[in-house]
């Protein structure tokens, strides 16, 4: 069992899944704006948030940085837009997952299992590759000593990479493993934080030093020669 907030504006919807994720044994507490859902994460620390975007007194993608600047608390967001507009800010702010409505409370609640499990594995030491240190506990990333100021997606993409140096991953590997979303995604997606990437690591795809595309397959980190 979770406790669980739902920070989720229609009354139909917050019903029907506050009743279903209580049957599925969960602790269900809920909010239908974001000022009152950001007091309740603050006085009550859920162990995960579920929020809707299309909330009435705060974008939720807005109220999901405001979360991130004082919680580590799981987010997965909830909602019916389905857009790379709209998807890649959220993940790139920190968001854990996303599902798009509709969906079951079941459903909800497998992605709520499955983020929860990662959440409470613990971080392998830090990895190494050339001039790239990678500190998984202290979600950190340095390159000659330097450290990068990576968002957390791009900190997730690179820890991934490295824990698997020379590997050619596919996008649709970091799609499924990086952002969860086994059931369909935008490669548009991990092509932007890919550029992002390289450019804090002071590279470009046409002359790289870490992350090198395989054409038509994927892209792999190794060491420079």
């Amino acid at each position: 069992m979770a406790d669980i907030l739902l920070i989720e504006d229609d009354v139909a919807i917050r019903t029907a899944l506050s009743r279903g994720l209580r049957e599925l044994g969960h602790a269900v507490s809920s909010s239908p704006t974001a000022l009152d859902g950001l007091r309740l994460a603050v006085q009550d620390h859920p162990d995960l948030i579920v929020l809707d975007l299309g909330l009435p007194d705060l974008d939720g993608g807005e109220l999901l940085r405001m979360l991130r600047a004082v919680s580590k608390v799981p987010v997965i967001v909830a909602t019916a837009r389905d857009g790379d507009a709209e998807m890649v800010p959220v993940l790139d702010a920190g968001a854990d997952d996303y599902v798009v409505k509709p969906y079951s409370a079941a459903q909800l609640d497998a992605r709520i299992r499955a983020v929860l499990r990662r959440a409470g594995e613990s971080a392998p030491e830090p990895l190494q590759v050339g001039g790239l240190r990678v500190d998984p506990r202290a979600r950190t990333a340095e390159l000659d000593g330097t450290e990068l100021e990576l968002t957390p997606r791009e900190f997730d993409v690179l820890h991934y990479l490295a824990a698997r140096p020379g590997e050619v991953i596919t996008k649709r590997q970091l799609l499924t493993e990086v952002w969860q979303l086994p059931y369909g995604g935008a490669d548009k997606t991990v092509d932007v934080h890919l550029s992002w990437l390289r450019r804090k690591l002071g590279e470009t795809a046409s002359e790289p030093r870490y992350l090198h595309t395989v054409r038509g397959v994927g892209v792999k980190l190794v060491g420079p020669s």
